[in-house]
């Protein structure tokens, strides 16, 4: 299991490496990034996403965050009236989560258990079904996605749904394209491996990589969307409270059709279950 958010901890990092360096120095690079513009912008599309998933539209909800991380979209989800379960790889990271949460009301607080454990345990480390499981920034770390998306299949209510955050496989090469990286953007059309911005070695998935995986398990991707069309290439903290109002709309609006979503920097791809009825039309 690895971390939570966009291009965050590898636990483990790629064949050969050694995974201790590469998960300390990704999570000192990772909290010092929170805040800047791409993180913004990445949460605030994903939070407005979410929000809008039946599952979360009468609290409180059940939800499972499988990477959660320093807890960022847990934390939006708790003070909704949700409870929420966190688990993580990284003491560090749950470490932040638990500072956040001391900041916080009670009430808000004692909706949130975190658990330090491995994703792919996920069915050992909680109890019950969730009525919603998050798995943010963590298959691209992934050599196998099949242990976690099988994993998290197991711990979600029949009327349930597993939201994933990936990096897009459909268009790896627009970052670099963006940025004036010629030789990497090249590079980058025929391949989905990658290093992302911690130096981390990683993989992208097109909806497709996932459908495969899901779909013999019962689960139909329902809606997808992109997250951070316009500003991935951009480092620069977060601009104003009305000129980032702006600029969120943007992003919210390209992230929800074609076909700006297939150029995103990320993707969130929503699952639910496919009924009875649908698989005779399937």
């Amino acid at each position: 299991m690895r971390a939570h958010e966009e291009d965050p901890i590898a636990v483990p990092a790629a064949p050969g490496a050694d995974p201790g360096s590469s998960f300390a120095a990704g999570t000192a690079r990772w909290l010092g990034a929170l805040g800047r513009l791409r993180d913004v912008v990445r949460q605030e599309v994903l939070r407005s996403q979410l929000a809008g998933l039946p599952q979360l539209r009468r609290p409180p909800a059940r939800v499972l965050d499988v990477g959660c991380g320093q807890g960022t979209q847990a934390l939006h989800l708790a003070r909704a009236g949700h409870a929420v379960t966190g688990i993580d790889a990284s003491a560090e990271l749950l470490a932040a989560f638990e500072g956040a949460l001391a900041g916080e009301p009670a009430e808000v607080a004692a909706r949130v258990r975190l658990i330090r454990g491995a994703g792919e345990n996920a069915p050992d480390l909680v109890t019950g079904a969730f009525d919603l499981v998050l798995c943010h920034g963590v298959l691209m770390y992934l050599g196998d996605i099949t242990p976690m998306l099988t994993a998290l299949s197991q711990v979600t209510d029949a009327d349930g749904a597993i939201s994933l955050l990936v990096r897009n496989g459909l268009a790896l090469s627009m970052r670099d394209g963006l940025c004036g990286n010629w030789p990497a953007a090249l590079s980058a059309f025929d391949s989905k491996d990658y290093v992302n911005r911690l130096g981390l070695p990683a993989r992208a998935h097109a909806p497709a990589d996932t459908d495969q995986v899901l779909g013999p398990l019962g689960w139909q991707r329902q809606e997808w969307f992109g997250v951070r069309v316009f500003t991935d290439h951009r480092d620069e903290p977060a601009p104003g409270p009305e000129a980032l109002a702006e600029l969120l709309a943007a992003e919210r609006e390209a992230g929800s059709r074609d076909p700006y979503r297939r150029v995103a920097a990320l993707l969130h791809l929503v699952y639910g279950q496919v009924r009875a009825n649908d698989r005779g039309n399937r």
